[in-house]
């Protein structure tokens, strides 16, 4: 369920980078910790995804497609990363 919530709010970020909403992945991770309460042990969402791994990411939200559909679609951006396993940080 966790998984679940997160998972949106990180995509959601993730259309914001890809879109140009936001110029940097420190902004998202600074956006959201600051602004609406990210977990900040976690980093922030593109900081969280570069610990934790955006391939395994990314494979846990098609399964999560595949069963409750198409809201779980991940950005291409996260799609991009995960094959090319480029992190949001340096």
């Amino acid at each position: 369920m966790q998984f679940r919530l997160i998972s949106r709010f990180v995509n959601e970020a993730a259309f914001c980078l890809q879109d140009g909403i936001i110029r940097a992945p420190a902004d998202g991770d600074i956006g959201a910790v600051f602004g609406i309460g990210f977990p900040p042990f976690l980093g922030g969402p593109f900081r969280m995804l570069d610990t934790q791994g955006t391939k395994q990411f990314v494979d846990k939200m098609l399964k999560f497609r595949d069963a409750k559909g198409p809201q779980f679609e991940p950005a291409q951006i996260l799609k991009d990363y995960a094959a090319s396993g480029k992190k949001f940080h340096i």
